[in-house]
C-alpha cells in the first residue's frame, strides 16, 4: 500500500510516501502543479492531509487515487481521545504530531515539543488522552519582536550557537536572551511534565529541533519527519 501524506505548514509544503508504515521518501512540493507532477510520477493508492495553510479540499480534489482520501480535521475519528476543549481551534500540524508520537510510543507518556514558527508543547498520556499544551514564540519570532517592537533593536539572523549567559554586546545580549531564556523555558516546562509523569518520554521535531536536541539535557527523541508519521499512521487507521 502507497501512501502519499501531505503536511501544508505556515512555510512549507512537504510531502511523504509511505510503503505500509515504512517512509520511503520525503521532500518539499513548490506549489500545486509540483504536486500534480508528483502525483502522476508516484501513483500513490492512498493519501491523508494536514494543511493549515492551503484549503485541504480544494487539495485533494486535484489528486486523483484509487483508495483512500483523508484530511485531518477536528471532526476526523482518531486513535486517540482528544480532551482540548476547543478541538476547532487546534493546530491540525499539532495534533498530527501527537499521533505521530502515539504511534511510535503506545501507552507511554509523551511530550511533543515542535520547534517552528511558534514553539508547541503538548502532552499525551499513557492512557492515550490528549491533554492540550502550550504555545510560545518561536526563535525567528523572538527576534523579530525585539526588533518591530523596539526603536533601536536590530533584526539578528539565528546564529550557529548558544552565546554566553552574559552578553557583552547589544546583539549578543539579545542572542543570549532568545537562547538560554528558550532554553530555560523547555527545560522548565519539561520539568513540570516529569513532575506529572514519571516516564516521560520526550520528542522533538521542527525546524528549529536540532536546536533543542543539541542543548537539552536529558533522553530526547528527534523525530522531523514526525508529523508525517502521525498522518500516515492515520490513513492506515482509516483504511
Amino acid at each position: 500500500m502507497r501512501n502519499l501524506i501531505l503536511d501544508f505548514g505556515n512555510t512549507q509544503l512537504k510531502y511523504g510516501v509511505f510503503e505500509e508504515s515504512n517512509l520511503k521518501q520525503q521532500g518539499i512540493v513548490a506549489d500545486l502543479d509540483a504536486l500534480e507532477k508528483l502525483v502522476a510520477e508516484l501513483k500513490p493508492e492512498n493519501v491523508a492531509i494536514s494543511s493549515v495553510s492551503l484549503p485541504a479540499e480544494e487539495v485533494l480534489k486535484t489528486i486523483s487515487v484509487p483508495g483512500k482520501k483523508v484530511e485531518l480535521t477536528h471532526k476526523t475519528e482518531l486513535p486517540i481521545t482528544n480532551l482540548y476543549q476547543t478541538p476547532e481551534t487546534l493546530g491540525k500540524d499539532r495534533l498530527a504530531a501527537i499521533l505521530g508520537a502515539a504511534f511510535l510510543f503506545p501507552k507511554t507518556d509523551c511530550l511533543v515539543i515542535d520547534a517552528g514558527t511558534c514553539i508547541t508543547y503538548d502532552f499525551l498520556d499513557a492512557s492515550g488522552n490528549y491533554h492540550g499544551g502550550l504555545i510560545a514564540p518561536g526563535l525567528v519570532m523572538k527576534f523579530r519582536a525585539m526588533h518591530t517592537f523596539t526603536s533601536r533593536l536590530p533584526f539578528l539572523e539565528q546564529a550557529a550557537f548558544v552565546p554566553e549567559l552574559s552578553g557583552k554586546t547589544t546583539a549578543q545580549a539579545m542572542q543570549s536572551g532568545v537562547y538560554n531564556g528558550t532554553l530555560a523555558e523547555a527545560e522548565g516546562i519539561i520539568k513540570r511534565y516529569e513532575e506529572q509523569a514519571g516516564n516521560l518520554h520526550i520528542i522533538l521535531c521542527g525546524g528549529d529541533a536540532t536546536f533543542f536536541e543539541t542543548n537539552l539535557k536529558g533522553r530526547i527523541f528527534a523525530i522531523p519527519e514526525l508529523i508525517l508519521l502521525g498522518l500516515n499512521s492515520l490513513l492506515i487507521e482509516n483504511a
